[in-house]
C-alpha cells in the first residue's frame, strides 16, 4: 500500500496538485483501495473457506462442530484475513499519523474478532452441555455469562489502551482506584453470580422445575436461569422475571419434589354439622349393613361392642352407657374403604381420613391421600370425583354438611314465619 500511495502522490504532483492536496488525495484513494481489497479477501474467505467448513461439518458424526457452526464461530474467524490486510498494509512512510490510525484500527479489529469468537464458543459450549443429562439438574448459563462479562471487560481494557496508546497493564494497575465504583456498578451481577452458585450447588432450582413465588406473581415452569434473572413461564403463558439473588434471600415453593415422587397430595376437608352426629340405633345399623364397602366392618364391630357391653351387664337401650357405634365413625370407615378401592389413590404413600378440631363452622373431616396421576388436569378430575361422591353420600349416614345461611334460607324462614303468624291469627279469629 505504501508503494501505491507514493505512486499516486508523484502522479498528482506531476498534475500540478498542491503538495498537501496531493498527499490527501493519494492517501484517500489508497485507503479506499485498502478497504476494497479487505472486502474482497473477506468475501473470498467467507464464500470459499466457510462453505468448505460447512460441508465438512455436515459430513462429520460429531455434534459439537454443528453447534460451533450454528453460533457462527467460523464466520467470526473468517474476519482474520481482512484484519491482516489492514495490519500489514498500514505502513504509510510519508504520513505516520495514517500509519498509526490504521494500525490501531487493525488491532481493535483483532480484539473484536477475538471477542466474537470466544462468545460463539461459549454459547456453543452451553448448547452442547444442554444435550447432556447433567443439564437437567444444573445450569451453567450463569457461569458462561460471567466468563463473557470478563472477556468483554478485558477486551474493553485493550481497546482503550490501543486508543490512548498506553499498555494494558497501565490500566489494570489503575483499576484499584475505581474498585469501589466497579463493585457498585456490578453489584447485581456479583450478587447474581453468588446466588447462581448457591442455587446450583444446593440443587435448589433447575430449568423445568415448577416453582411458586407470589411476591413476583410467579407460578409456573422455570424456562431460563441466567446470571441476573430467572424466567418463569406461568400457567397463563405470561413470563415472570425474578432476580436470581431473590431466590436465595427470599422463600419460594419448588414443586419438583412432588413431580419426582410417586403421587400428588389431595388434602381437603368437609365440615359436618355437629347437630347431625348421633349414636346408631337398630334401623341405622341394618341400613349400614347393606353398604357393600362397610358391611363386614359394621357386622363385626357391632358384634364386638355387643359382647363387650354384655360382659359388663350394660343395657343396650341406654346409649350413654358402654360402647356404641356412631354415624360419624361409620362414615369415616366408609370413606377409608371407598378411597382404598379407588384405583387412582396411591396406597404406598400417606393415607389418612381424620377429624380436625371442631369449630363454629362444624366438624371437619379431612381427606389426606395421594393421587397416582400427577398431571394437573387428571389430578383435579380425580379430586373432584372423590368429593362429588362424598357430598352425595353423606345424607345416607344421617349426616348434614354445615353451610352458612344463604339468601334462600332467610327467605324460606321468613315465609315459614309469615305462614305461622297467619295460621295463628286465623285460629284466634275462629
Amino acid at each position: 500500500m505504501n508503494a501505491l500511495y507514493l505512486l499516486l502522490f508523484e502522479t498528482f504532483k506531476e498534475l500540478n496538485f498542491l503538495e498537501l492536496y496531493a498527499r490527501l488525495t493519494a492517501a484517500l484513494i489508497t485507503f479506499l483501495a485498502l478497504i476494497f481489497i479487505a472486502v474482497i479477501v473477506h468475501w473470498i474467505t467467507k464464500k470459499i473457506v466457510i462453505q468448505v467448513i460447512h460441508r465438512l461439518v455436515e459430513n462429520t458424526k460429531t455434534e459439537w462442530d454443528d453447534y460451533l457452526l450454528k453460533r457462527k464461530v467460523f464466520h467470526s474467524i473468517s474476519h482474520v484475513a481482512s484484519a491482516l490486510v489492514f495490519y500489514y498494509s498500514a505502513n504509510f512512510s510519508e504520513i505516520p499519523e495514517v500509519t498509526k490510525l490504521l494500525t490501531s484500527f487493525a488491532s481493535i479489529y483483532f480484539v473484536i474478532i477475538f471477542v466474537r469468537t470466544i462468545s460463539g464458543i461459549l454459547k456453543a459450549s452451553n448448547d452442547i452441555y444442554l444435550t447432556t443429562p447433567y443439564s437437567a439438574n444444573r445450569s451453567i448459563k450463569g457461569y458462561i455469562q460471567l466468563v463473557m462479562i470478563f472477556v468483554y471487560f478485558v477486551a474493553a481494557i485493550f481497546v482503550i489502551s490501543i486508543i490512548i496508546g498506553k499498555s494494558p497493564w497501565y490500566l489494570f494497575t489503575g483499576l484499584s482506584a475505581i474498585a469501589a465504583v466497579l463493585l457498585l456498578v456490578f453489584k447485581d451481577t456479583i450478587m447474581g453470580f453468588v446466588a447462581s452458585i448457591q442455587l446450583s450447588a444446593n440443587k435448589m432450582l433447575k430449568p423445568g422445575d415448577w416453582i411458586e413465588m407470589p411476591k413476583y406473581n410467579a407460578n409456573g415452569t422455570v424456562i431460563d436461569i441466567s446470571l441476573n434473572t430467572v424466567k418463569v413461564q406461568n400457567f397463563d403463558k405470561t413470563i415472570s422475571t425474578i432476580p436470581t439473588y431473590s431466590l436465595v434471600t427470599d422463600s419460594f415453593l419448588n414443586w419438583s419434589g412432588m413431580e419426582e415422587s410417586e403421587g400428588r397430595r389431595i388434602k381437603r376437608s368437609i365440615n359436618i354439622d355437629m347437630k347431625s352426629v348421633r349414636f346408631c340405633d337398630g334401623p341405622m345399623l341394618e341400613k349400614f349393613q347393606r353398604f357393600m364397602l362397610i358391611k363386614n366392618y359394621v357386622v363385626e364391630k357391632h358384634k364386638e361392642i355387643r359382647e363387650f357391653n354384655q360382659k359388663l351387664g350394660i343395657d343396650d337401650e341406654m346409649y350413654p352407657n358402654g360402647r356404641r357405634l356412631t354415624n360419624i365413625g361409620i362414615f369415616r370407615k366408609y370413606l377409608e374403604a371407598y378411597l382404598k378401592n379407588n384405583p387412582n389413590i396411591n396406597m404406598d404413600m400417606t393415607f389418612l381420613v381424620r377429624q380436625l378440631q371442631p369449630s363454629e363452622t362444624g366438624l371437619p373431616i379431612e381427606i389426606y391421600v395421594f393421587s397416582k396421576n400427577k398431571n394437573w388436569n387428571e389430578y383435579e378430575g380425580i379430586q373432584a370425583d372423590i368429593f362429588d361422591h362424598i357430598l352425595a353420600v353423606i345424607p345416607e349416614f344421617d349426616l348434614r354438611i354445615f353451610q352458612s345461611p344463604s339468601g334462600n334460607d332467610i327467605q324460606d324462614l321468613s315465609a315459614k314465619f309469615s305462614k305461622d303468624v297467619w295460621d295463628t291469627q286465623s285460629h284466634l279469629k275462629k
